[in-house]
């Protein structure tokens, strides 16, 4: 009986010892949750109890395998594994409580300011230091693991005495990694893209989102992916159009004809503006900016206050003047000459080498 009862006792108090204490802990996180609702470092402790128990229940196993006297003769291999799932239980709840820790300071600061620049760039610092700190928990137990095998300690004195070699070739053959590594922390700490950015990089329109210490991902207007190494944006000039202000100044372009009522245009500008939501009020224009031949070229000033705004208000202009001028002014569309020219509103009609102009 004794076999048997000692085994489980010990098997089983470890474990019961282990619900009670994790059962307890998840209240008392619970409790401090409801107390303080505006904070929610308690809530996120609360996710790392899977770890947390995995951590007490190994640990006391460990502690009191000898009592249970059970397969004597594995004992040295089953610690040798309780060992290793301790090691690994203890970094899962290592980086549960850093990412708590970190995402409650991020919570702060972003409900503690209103500029949107300065907490995306807090939230890309944050988010690329959570991976270097799991990175390195990561690394950490995986050598602490090593350590627990006596050939993997013999063997350490070996790599140590060919450490400069090791480096050099782990260096060249890295290169392109480190750089991407590096550049990824010039990133983070420079301040040089952010999340939620709008960039434009290799002719692409879109937005920043996500970094890691390796790769970037934008995503653009019509939802594709293009994901590249932050090495590139270190390396290569690209717009931010997110960078300081957001405010933007956006251009609409014209080729009309050489009779087009620009005043009127300037007017019919003014009113589509007033009826434009995305418009931000701060200022806008039109002028002739260039003549051919056949043909002026009118640009449109328009501003709004980021790059979605501008895009819409660029699109509304476009559209709604070209009917208007259809609508009110077909002669000032540009047109071929081929025959005798039709009379211009209010103007008399003069008839130009006996050609009339048609509209394309």
């Amino acid at each position: 009986m004794e076999n048997v009862f000692r085994p489980l006792s010990v098997v089983g108090g470890s474990v019961l010892l282990t619900l009670a204490i994790g059962w307890a802990t998840d209240r008392l996180l619970h409790k401090a949750d409801a107390r303080n609702p505006e904070s929610p470092l308690w809530g996120l402790l609360r996710r790392g109890r899977i770890p947390y128990q995995l951590v007490l229940c190994t640990a006391l196993l460990r502690g009191s395998y000898a009592q249970a006297k059970l397969l004597d003769r594995h004992q040295a291999g089953v610690g040798r594994a309780l060992t290793l799932v301790l090691i690994g239980s203890a970094a899962w709840l290592v980086i549960r409580i850093a990412g708590a820790i970190v995402e409650t300071s991020y919570s702060r600061y972003a409900r503690a300011h209103r500029d949107a620049a300065r907490v995306r760039r807090v939230r890309t610092q944050v988010e690329l230091i959570m991976r270097v700190v799991s990175a390195v928990v990561i690394v950490m137990a995986i050598a602490s693991m090593l350590l627990t095998f006596p050939a993997m300690r013999a063997a350490g004195a070996s790599l140590l005495a060919s450490a400069g070699i090791l480096g050099i070739v782990a260096g060249v053959a890295a290169q392109s990694t480190l750089s991407n590594l590096f550049a990824g922390l010039q990133i983070a700490f420079g301040d040089m893209v952010r999340i939620g950015d709008t960039v434009v990089v290799d002719g692409e329109w879109g937005t920043v989102e996500e970094i890691t210490l390796t790769f970037l991902t934008v995503r653009t207007w019509d939802e594709r992916r293009i994901t590249m190494p932050v090495s590139y944006f270190t390396s290569k000039p690209f717009e931010n159009w997110s960078r300081g202000t957001p405010q933007m100044t956006g251009t609409v372009y014209w080729h009309l004809d050489h009779s087009v009522p620009v005043e009127a245009m300037r007017e019919k500008l003014r009113d589509i503006l007033r009826e434009c939501p995305a418009w931000d009020g701060r200022t806008y224009g039109l002028q002739v900016t260039d003549t051919t031949p056949s043909t002026v070229q009118v640009r449109a000033l328009v501003t709004a206050k980021d790059a979605d705004d501008i895009w819409t208000v660029r699109v509304t202009v476009r559209e709604q003047m070209i009917t208007w001028l259809s609508a009110h002014h077909p002669h000032a569309l540009p047109r071929v000459n081929t025959s005798d020219a039709a009379p211009v509103p209010n103007r008399s009609a003069h008839p130009v080498d006996g050609r009339v102009r048609h509209h394309r």
